[in-house]
């Protein structure tokens, strides 16, 4: 991203914000999942900054004080399909509860492992975009 400053304004920064991603190979977006913590848990696989952190905080605040019943069945769900795809569940959990984020992954184990990978770039690039603007407009 440094490397395509300067940026004509937010949108443009976002667009290629966008642009990158999308050229990036699978390994950069496997990468960049490995940063964030499974849906319903607090610790990511890599290090994250305290402000990553915060922020998937945020973002999953739907799954805080979830009951016993629907936080071993996401547990069941992430684990189910780590295995399935050979990396976590990601999914823009933002304003999503803990039921619809269950719900989005059990249609999604549905998919062969060849369309998901996409899919969860797609979810990636959303959580990505968000970030970038909080990042500008704190």
């Amino acid at each position: 991203m440094t490397g395509a400053r300067p940026f004509a304004g937010i949108e443009d920064l976002l667009a290629k914000a966008d642009s990158l991603w999308w050229s990036l190979s699978e390994e950069d977006w496997l990468e960049a999942f490995r940063a964030h913590p499974k849906i319903g848990e607090q610790k990511a696989a890599a290090a994250q900054s305290e402000q990553a952190r915060s922020w998937s905080a945020q973002e999953q605040s739907g799954t805080v004080g979830v009951g016993a019943e629907t936080k071993a069945a996401l547990a069941a769900g992430n684990q189910e399909y780590e295995k399935r795809f050979g990396f976590i569940f990601i999914v823009c959990a933002t304003g999503k509860t803990s039921e619809e984020m269950l719900a989005i992954l059990n249609r999604r184990l549905q998919h062969e492992p060849g369309t998901e990978l996409p899919v969860a770039a797609k979810e990636q690039r959303k959580i990505t975009r968000q970030r970038l603007e909080k990042l500008l407009t704190q």
